[in-house]
């Protein structure tokens, strides 16, 4: 059977059928997914019955995987490479990640490597909600004009793991203890507000409302006007596509140029249980240095 590609929204997204991940795929098979992914940005694979083990083979194809040591919590009890998105109850506890990706943002972009894919495999989902949106970031920057682009071109923004621990509600009643440890595994980054995408060489907005506080050499205070502004230029309707998750849906997105959110559409009663495999980037962004870092603190 040939691969199929169907766009599936104006912004970015891309149905592809015609394919068995629980095989293993050729190298045509391979390349035809991999175009399809550098040019629609999110590839949705509906009906992929994937063992965690399959899961973690299609991964590989594209690079190596996080082990999520710097998030080590909440990772599948046997297969480390899988990251546990979920509101069933573990060991009797509610679950910390159950609202995980309330605020738009792309992943591990507080750290000096972000990740390259993330693919998520749906296991559970509520009746209704438990929805996910997608935005194309290489959309945001183009849609700027050029006045704007060649200022934002030679600026550093300083996104940090802690500065959403600060304002988001979803971490108040999780453990200080382990709040602490993640802090410390990730300190605060800069990063190019605008990246060039190493295989299309297009630009992309690199900021997210969830992660970025202030443009490096800038308090928050003087740089809230213009962050506030492109979080919100960003995710423009024309920018985005919303998925609707069936069980055995796999998902997979470019994090280089695309930001996410999973809203709080559906309630806990239902279950929403996910496995998240993610493919490592290669590295950006630096560490700050101390008077970058009292700058951002002010």
């Amino acid at each position: 059977m040939e691969i199929t590609v169907r766009p599936i929204s104006h912004g970015l997204g891309a149905a592809v059928t015609g394919v068995d991940l629980t095989k293993t795929l050729d190298d045509a098979q391979i390349a035809s997914i991999r175009k399809a992914w550098l040019d629609h940005v999110v590839l949705v694979f509906p009906g992929q019955s994937l063992k965690p083990e399959e899961l973690i083979r299609f991964g590989r194809i594209f690079g190596d995987l996080d082990d999520h040591r710097a998030l080590p919590f909440y990772r599948h009890p046997e297969w480390p490479e899988i990251f546990l998105i979920t509101n069933r109850q573990i060991g009797g506890k509610s679950s910390t990640t159950k609202d995980t990706g309330r605020s738009w943002h792309s992943d591990h972009s507080f750290t000096t490597h972000p990740s390259m894919i993330t693919m998520l495999h749906c296991q559970e989902i509520p009746p209704a909600g438990g929805t996910t949106l997608f935005t194309n970031m290489y959309k945001a920057y183009e849609t700027l004009s050029p006045g704007l682009k060649s200022i934002l071109d030679n600026l550093e923004a300083v996104h940090s793991l802690g500065y959403h621990m600060s304002w988001s509600k979803y971490f108040r009643n999780r453990d200080p203890a382990q709040m602490e440890k993640m802090k410390t595994l990730s300190p605060p980054v800069a990063q190019p507000v605008v990246r060039v995408h190493p295989e299309t060489n297009r630009k992309a907005l690199y900021v997210s409302e969830a992660q970025t506080s202030n443009f490096v050499g800038m308090t928050p205070d003087e740089s809230q006007g213009l962050l506030n502004f492109l979080f919100k230029h960003s995710v423009q309707p024309e920018f985005t596509y919303r998925h609707n998750w069936t069980v055995n849906d796999l998902v997979m997105w470019d994090n280089r140029c695309s930001m996410h959110l999973a809203p709080a559409d559906y309630s806990h009663d239902q279950p929403r249980h996910m496995h998240r495999v993610t493919v490592l980037g290669k590295p950006c962004g630096r560490f700050l240095n101390e008077e970058e870092l009292a700058l951002s603190a002010n």
